[in-house]
């Protein structure tokens, strides 16, 4: 069973950065697309980065330049370093693993928020003042 934990959230101010972390365990599969996606209230959830075991990159247009997320093997963990935060970039954020049976439809943001497509962590709290 594969399991996800997130860290690093907290309460910053506009123009700061955070760096997100997600342990992943139970993932044996060595092909994988692993990302973050967030939920602001009142807003459709958002995939926002996502990161494929090819080490290709995708990112929504409004985390471009600001947003960078990697995978490290050897910890198993999904990195995402947020800078430049603005307040819009409030909310939960939550990492995602898409199921390895569902790989072969791509590995993109939105991909992490289809419909049981993924696993999902409990998330962490970010909050951007202005």
């Amino acid at each position: 069973q594969v399991t996800l934990v997130e860290s690093g959230g907290g309460s910053v101010q506009a123009g700061g950065s955070l760096t997100l972390s997600c342990e992943v365990s139970g993932y044996t599969n060595s092909l994988y697309c692993m990302g973050w996606f967030r939920q602001t209230p009142g807003k459709e959830r958002e995939g926002v980065a996502a990161v494929d075991s090819d080490g290709v990159t995708r990112y929504v247009d409004s985390v471009k330049g600001r947003f960078t997320i990697a995978h490290d093997s050897a910890a198993n963990r999904v990195i995402l370093q947020i800078d430049s935060l603005k307040p819009e970039d409030t909310g939960m954020y939550y990492c995602a693993a898409i199921h390895p049976y569902g790989l072969y439809l791509g590995c993109t943001p939105s991909r992490l928020i289809s419909p049981g497509a993924s696993t999902w962590g409990q998330g962490t709290q970010v909050t951007v003042s202005s």
